[in-house]
C-alpha cells in the first residue's frame, strides 16, 4: 500500500524526499503520475482535484496539507474516510507573535509613518490609546494568541460558537448578539476562524459597520473570510482604522489588486505561521503507520464542523 501526494501546484520536492527517506520510494506516489491506483490507501492532498476520488479504488484515510482542511472539498470526499490535518506546536506561537506585532504597528501609527517617509513628510502623532481586541475564534490558535496579548497588557474578547466562562485574562461572546456586543468594543479585530460556509464571508460591509470608526482588522484566518471590495470601500471611505491582511482570496495578490496602494493598509505574503516540513512529515508518517497498524489516526476533523 502506499501514500499520495496530491498536492498541485506547489514544489514538493523536499516533502517527497522526506516521506521517501521514511517510508521508502515504494510507499510514496504524487499526482498526477500514479503508478498504481490500487495501491493508494492514504492520500496527504490540498486543491485535490474532484475526480482523483473516484479513481482509488482503497483509500482509507485522507490527510490536509495544512492546519485547516478548506484546501480539501469534503463533499466530494467519501463520508466515511476520516480526514486529519497537521496540529504545529510551533505555529500558534508564530501567529501570536504575528498578531501582536500588527496591532502593535497600527496601534503605534507605523503604516502612517511608512507613508509619510515615502512622502520625506515629518508629521509625528501620538500612539494610539485603545487596547481591546476582539478574537474571532478562540481555538488553539485563539488561545496563544489571546496569552500573548495579555502579556503585553490588552484588554482580550474572544467570540465562539458556544459559550465559555470569562477569566481575568480573556471576556467571552457567543450568539448574534454577543457578537455585536464584542464588536462594538473591538478596537482591533482579529480573524483567526476555520473556514466553513458559516464563516465565509463574515467580515463584510454589515460587520464592519459595527465597529468604532478607528478599528482595525486583522485577518490570519482565510481570505474567503473577508469580502474584499467590502473591506475596501471601508477603509477608502474611512469608516475603520486600517488593516493587516496576511491572507487573500487570490495567492499571490495580483498586481492590479488595489489592496497594494490601499493607506493604511498592511499587506504580507501569507507568512503569519508557516509550518516546518519536519512537522508535517513527522505527522504524516505517524498517522500513515497508524493507518497500516489499524489504529485511529491523529488531529481528525469533525466532518460536521469542518474543523
Amino acid at each position: 500500500m502506499s501514500l499520495l501526494l496530491a498536492i498541485p501546484n506547489r514544489n514538493i520536492e523536499r516533502l517527497e524526499a522526506q516521506l521517501q527517506a521514511q517510508l521508502g520510494v515504494d510507499k510514496v506516489q504524487v499526482w498526477p503520475n500514479i503508478v498504481d491506483v490500487e495501491g493508494v490507501d492514504m492520500v496527504l492532498g490540498w486543491q485535490v482535484p474532484e475526480e482523483l476520488w473516484s479513481q482509488l479504488p482503497n483509500v482509507r484515510a485522507v490527510m490536509s496539507f495544512g492546519a485547516g482542511v478548506d484546501g480539501l472539498n469534503l463533499a466530494a470526499i467519501p463520508a466515511h474516510l476520516p480526514v486529519g490535518r497537521i496540529v504545529d506546536p510551533e505555529l500558534a506561537a508564530d501567529m501570536a507573535e504575528y498578531v501582536l506585532t500588527q496591532v502593535l504597528l497600527h496601534k503605534t501609527n507605523m503604516p502612517r509613518y511608512m507613508s509619510q517617509q515615502m512622502q520625506q513628510v515629518w508629521r509625528p502623532k501620538r500612539v494610539r490609546s485603545h487596547n481591546r481586541v476582539g478574537l474571532l475564534g478562540f481555538g488553539q490558535l485563539g488561545q496563544a494568541i489571546a496569552g500573548r496579548l495579555n502579556a503585553n497588557g490588552f484588554k482580550v474578547m474572544a467570540y465562539s460558537n458556544g459559550a465559555k466562562t470569562d477569566t481575568n485574562e480573556v471576556q467571552h461572546f457567543h450568539g448574534e448578539q454577543g457578537l455585536d456586543a464584542m464588536l462594538a468594543q473591538s478596537d482591533y479585530l482579529v480573524c483567526i476562524l476555520p473556514l466553513t460556509e458559516q464563516t465565509r464571508g463574515i467580515i463584510n460591509a454589515d460587520l464592519l459597520a459595527k465597529l468604532p470608526e478607528h478599528a482595525v482588522v486583522i485577518n490570519v484566518g482565510r481570505g474567503a473570510h473577508v469580502v474584499e471590495e467590502d473591506l475596501q470601500a471601508a477603509l477608502q471611505a474611512q469608516l475603520i482604522g486600517g488593516a493587516s491582511l496576511d491572507v487573500f482570496n487570490q495567492e499571490p495578490l495580483p498586481a492590479e489588486q488595489m489592496f497594494w496602494q490601499t493607506p493604511n493598509l498592511i499587506v504580507t505574503p501569507h507568512c503569519s505561521a508557516l509550518s516546518r516540513i519536519e512537522t508535517v512529515v513527522e505527522q504524516v508518517v505517524a498517522n500513515y503507520q497508524r493507518l497500516q497498524q489499524g489504529e485511529a489516526l491523529l488531529h481528525c476533523i469533525d466532518r460536521q464542523r469542518q474543523y
